[in-house]
């Protein structure tokens, strides 16, 4: 079966930074175009990140310039680099895959055309 598993979430102060990991098995994702969502408390999910399989990246406009995605794909991995975080960064950040190599200005933020999701890693930014 295939596994998306995040790691890394936790308190950070405004201004400070986190790394999120998310971690595949069960499949080699080296082809799958990838991406990050945030779900924040009364908020809808919304799409963070995303990176092509030839290392294209995505970003919504509020993160660009702070947050940084990338790939291990030796290690079968996804990475969120956040910095500068802001009170509006807080929330549940869940990890997909499309199990398939499209990816795009639009398509990364297809979140219905991504199959496997991770359980999510809680992230809250305060002062």
């Amino acid at each position: 079966q295939v596994r998306l598993v995040e790691s890394g979430g936790g308190s950070a102060q405004i201004g400070g930074s986190l790394r999120l990991s998310c971690k595949v098995t069960g499949v080699t994702s080296a082809s799958y175009c990838m991406a990050w969502f945030r779900r924040a408390p009364e908020k809808e999910r919304e799409p963070v990140a995303g990176i092509s399989p030839g290392r294209v990246k995505y970003y919504t406009d509020s993160v660009k310039g702070r947050f940084s995605i990338s790939r291990d794909d030796a290690e079968n991995t996804l990475f969120l680099q956040m910095s500068r975080l802001t009170p509006e960064d807080s929330g549940v950040y869940v990890c997909a895959s499309k199990g398939v190599d499209l990816c795009g200005s639009t398509l990364w933020r297809d979140q219905a055309a991504f199959i496997n999701w991770g359980q999510g890693t809680q992230v809250t930014v305060s002062s």
